[in-house]
This record gives C-alpha cells, structure tokens and sequence, in this order.
C-alpha cells in the first residue's frame, strides 16, 4: 500500500510526505536520514496517515495539504 503522512516537527512545523513504505520512512525521518527538513527539526511524530492503492494518488493528497 502507499501512503500519505503528516509529520509533527520539534520546531512545531508540519512535513507532509508520500511512501510506499511508511514504517521505513518513518524510521529515516526519526533517525536523521530523512528529508533535510526533518533532520534539521528532530525529533518528528507521526499524526496521520492515509492509505491509497496508487502512490500518485498518495502523493496527490500530499500535495492538496
């Protein structure tokens, strides 16, 4: 499945990201090795996430948050 996700940053800034891997991707996010402005504003938590068949469906609904 692919996945739509809003990351909550240490900052108190949102980062919103598509995947077809959530597990992995959130654990690059928490480890550092994600997206520069994840990395830059650790620690990050996930507050919601949306399944889709199709990734570009996923990485539409990202792109209307």
């Amino acid at each position: 499945m692919c996945h739509m996700y809003i990351l909550i940053c240490g900052n108190g800034t949102y980062y919103t990201g598509s995947t077809r891997n959530l597990e992995r991707r959130l654990m690059q996010h928490q480890s550092g090795k994600g997206a520069i402005h994840t990395t830059m504003h650790q620690p990050v938590v996930l507050i919601y996430s949306e399944e889709f068949s199709r990734i570009d469906h996923a990485f539409y609904q990202k792109l209307k948050h």
